[in-house]
């Protein structure tokens, strides 16, 4: 455990007076997010800044250290019988906290669990002009104007460094299991959405290989009632197979230089027409497409399913490679980006070539 605030603090000051740019770093496991890292700018390396500040099990509250891996909080809290329930991808041992929240990363029960966006409750945070500042709190309902906190899911970095975070932790479940069948693709979405709209312990559904999986979690007597009226086998490796989908170990995610795409679309919309592989998670929201293609093709898709599309992993990261924003939803962002770093010291392009 080590509390490196202070250093982090004076290197951004320094960085703000001589002009240098920063790439915020942890673990490194996520590195191959976003466009490329600018190649002239130095490294504000966070992996030293880690450790449980504070936990309180009766109140489901935990206060980590941005660097702390992912590894170290699941332990303390699995000691408690607790868990993240936004299940936090691991993309390798050093996976931290920190960059789960600048990435907005979350594993299958999202639907259901909510998004670690979802789960934060506070940070502390330094900006640009080198301040240490706080926002939130660790309870609920805390927030007046602007929710800052839950504005760094998905900025990769960009807004300012993240020192601190409150989450909200939950109970691990008492029983699990996995109902898997066959079924065409044409079929699965439609399956899966009508089954997630019944009031049963479902949290997890994904589709791939000619496959749909169903995960029930909670009371051991819901989710034993649930798999007898439902239809599929029981998976003997059900908590495999999802820790595989989770940490994206699964085979589909393999070929690591492949293009990667992901859909985030309406659940019940029909599948983009795109010849190539498919994996389709979220009971439907979330969808990962394997194959080559243009950022501008794919998005004409994904609007058509009603939703966004980015180039996840592999392929040419040198251009653009999240969907492509409306004019005045870039003034908004540039904005934002000009108050929290004003010299645009942080992590310079990573999230879009103009930011």
């Amino acid at each position: 455990m080590a509390d490196i605030s202070q250093q982090l603090q004076e290197q951004v000051l320094q960085a703000r007076a001589s002009g240098e740019k920063l790439n915020i770093v942890g673990g490194g496991s996520k590195t191959f997010m976003g466009r490329e890292p600018s190649p002239g700018a130095g490294t504000l390396d966070m992996s030293g800044h880690t450790g449980i500040v504070d936990y309180h099990p009766v109140e489901l509250v935990m206060t980590v250290r941005a660097g702390t891996p992912l590894v170290d909080i699941e332990a303390a809290l699995a000691e408690q019988g607790q868990a993240l329930h936004f299940e936090p991808p691991h993309f390798g041992a050093g996976s931290t906290i920190g960059g789960t929240l600048a990435c907005n990363l979350s594993g299958p029960a999202r639907p259901w669990a909510g998004s670690v966006r979802d789960q934060v409750l506070g940070i502390r945070l330094i900006n640009g002009k080198g301040e240490h500042l706080r926002f939130g709190g660790e309870v609920m309902k805390n927030v007046a104007g602007y929710d800052v906190s839950r504005l760094q899911a998905g900025a990769l970095g960009t807004l300012g460094v993240i020192t601190e975070i409150s989450l909200k932790v939950m109970p691990s479940p008492a029983a699990s299991l996995t109902l898997v069948q066959d079924m065409a693709i044409d079929e699965v979405l439609h399956y899966m959405n009508s089954r997630a709209a019944e009031p049963k312990p479902i949290t997890a559904a994904c589709w791939v290989d000619g496959k749909v999986y169903l995960r029930l979690s909670g009371a051991k007597t819901a989710v034993e009632a649930t798999a007898e009226k439902w239809s599929g086998d029981v998976m003997k490796d059900g908590q495999a197979f999802w820790r595989s989908v989770q940490d994206m170990q699964h085979e589909f995610f393999a070929e690591k230089d492949a293009p990667l795409w992901r859909f985030s679309v309406g659940s019940t919309a029909d599948n983009p027409g795109l010849e190539g592989d498919w994996f389709i998670d979220w009971a439907g929201s979330q969808r990962w497409f394997r194959g080559a293609g243009e950022l501008s093709d794919m998005e004409t898709q994904a609007r058509a399913a009603g939703g966004q599309v980015n180039l996840f992993r592999g392929g040419d990261r040198t251009g653009e490679v999240m969907h492509s924003q409306p004019n005045a939803l870039k003034t908004i962002q540039r904005r934002v980006k000009s108050s929290f770093d004003p010299d645009g010291i942080f992590n310079p392009g990573r999230l879009y070539s103009w930011m």
